[in-house]
């Protein structure tokens, strides 16, 4: 039974050492790696935070597909201001739900909305906290609220046939 547990034990905390691997990406690496996680499962965040080298790991999302593409391609598809924009979370009108996506990550909730012009509306609807130092951060439901967050925010994104429409913004949760 010890042994069990020892090896349980080592199992979950060498399961996460992957995810320190985050901190020796240099900057464009952390970037795309950070707007193409919500197209990533697990074992993909892995493979590609295995690779030794910057080449290796460009290469990892050059040749594993999310759908029909190619990872690198869902980032590197657009200009190098919208994906200035898209890291700095600049969400805006016209932008696409993989651009949102990338930007915000997985929405903290998400409805089907009838009775609009579009053939196909959705509302994804994101939750934020200010912290002390004014930064704002996306609430991430895995990770917990923040108790130095000084102000909580929801923003509200409509999309249209995969179009931003709308962005409205709430106070409070």
């Amino acid at each position: 039974m010890r042994r069990l547990v020892f090896v349980l034990t080592l199992a979950l905390l060498a399961g996460g050492c992957w995810k320190k691997r985050v901190k020796y990406l240099s900057q464009a690496e952390f970037d795309h790696y950070y707007a193409l996680r919500p197209f990533m499962d697990e074992d993909m965040q892995k493979g590609f935070l295995k690779g030794k080298t910057e080449d290796q790991r460009n290469l990892y999302l050059k040749t594993h597909m999310y759908q029909e593409h190619p990872l690198w391609d869902l980032f590197y598809q657009y200009d190098e201001a919208q994906r200035a924009a898209i890291v700095a979370g600049e969400v805006a009108r016209g932008w696409t739900k993989d651009m949102v996506l990338m930007a915000w990550g997985p929405p903290y909730d998400k409805k089907k909305l009838a009775g609009r012009q579009a053939v196909r509306s959705e509302l994804l609807i994101y939750r934020f906290e200010v912290q002390e130092d004014g930064t704002v951060m996306v609430y991430d439901p895995e990770q917990g609220s923040s108790y130095h967050a000084r102000r909580r925010f929801s923003r509200e994104v409509t999309l249209d046939d995969n179009a931003v429409t709308e962005i409205s913004e709430r106070e409070g949760w």
